[in-house]
């Protein structure tokens, strides 16, 4: 009787070939369809890996994934290796793929001048009671990716770490940074500990390249920019 030779499971691969440590290495785009269903579908079986089943299903339909997201319960289910659990994880992704082509591209806010940085926060910041201390995370088109609450203080006083605020700036992949807080007493001159802040976290930007654009204190009913006092 002729030995089969013992199925090579993807967890004895390469680290860089398995389809997960790939993904978090290199980025989705480097995977192959067959290697991102194979994610979807978990695992694969003792006669094939999960990449093996992939190419099984891709290959029944010409690689033709919008074909493949028309495919029944019934239909998944007749493929070896996938039962009722992985069928419907597949259905499920690809549903949400077809989902997303209907959908525009969110239209973000640019910030051209420190007026639009008091536009935007505040409604957040203007009538806060205690001292907040907000980020503003920008691409290279001076555009938002985010608004971040970094930390919530006292009446006179919040905390800003510098590590927390590029850790967050790194994550969302930003350009520059625009720092926000408010004074609760209305009294928008930046204090001494404001400056001297403002002025660490600016080398550390510099350092590792990503820009802070401005620094803005907001009061009730007006604001202080240290891009526009040149205070940067």
């Amino acid at each position: 009787m002729k030995k089969y030779e013992p199925i090579l499971s993807i967890k004895q691969w390469a680290e860089e070939d398995r389809p997960r440590e790939k993904l978090l290495l290199k980025g989705r785009k480097h995977l192959s369809n067959a290697e991102l269903l194979a994610i979807i579908l978990g695992s694969g079986t003792r006669k094939e890996t999960a990449v093996d089943i992939s190419k099984k299903l891709l290959n029944a339909h010409q690689g033709n994934l919008f074909e493949i997201s028309k495919l029944s319960l019934r239909e998944l289910t007749e493929f070896s290796g996938i039962g009722k659990a992985r069928a419907v994880s597949i259905m499920a992704a690809l549903e949400l793929a077809n989902r997303k082509n209907s959908w525009e591209p969110i239209q973000r806010k640019a910030i051209h001048c420190s007026k639009d940085v008091f536009d935007i926060l505040s409604g957040e910041l203007s009538e806060c009671l205690y001292e907040e201390f907000w980020i503003l995370l920008l691409n290279r088109a001076n555009k938002i990716l985010n608004k971040v609450r970094l930390s919530e203080g006292g009446l006179s006083g919040t905390v800003a770490d510098p590590r927390k605020i590029f850790k967050i700036a790194i994550e969302h992949q930003a350009s520059s940074v625009i720092l926000c807080h408010n004074h609760p007493s209305g009294n928008v001159k930046p204090s001494e500990s404001d400056i001297n802040l403002t002025k660490k976290i600016v080398t550390t930007g510099n350092i590792m390249d990503i820009t802070i654009l401005d620094h803005v204190i907001i009061g009730e009913r007006e604001y202080y920019s240290f891009a526009d006092e040149n205070m940067l």
